[in-house]
């Protein structure tokens, strides 16, 4: 092995690991995809006054009609990008 690697090696272990890191197992990370998530992302939104605005309202009807068409995660993805802005808008 290059000597440059072995020095790079722990490195990109502990950005890549930060969980062992921490001491002992890592922690388990639940991630959905399901229709009912993004309704429940929906719902979060809902209560949100922001997200009513323009330019958020278009982020939600994208996420909603992809849920709708079978592309869960792109529609979660642009829901919660939808309740980071509504969360950050003033």
């Amino acid at each position: 092995m290059v000597p440059a690697m072995r020095a790079i090696l722990p490195l990109a272990f502990l950005i890549a690991a930060p969980d062992f890191v921490a001491g002992g197992e890592p922690t388990p990370r639940v991630t959905t995809d399901s229709r009912e998530y993004c309704a429940e992302l929906v719902e979060r939104l809902d209560v949100l006054p922001a997200a009513r605005e323009d330019a958020i309202r278009r982020l939600v009807e994208d996420g909603i009609r992809l849920c709708d068409n079978g592309h869960p995660r792109t529609g979660i993805a642009k829901l919660r990008r939808a309740i980071r802005a509504a969360q950050a808008h003033p």
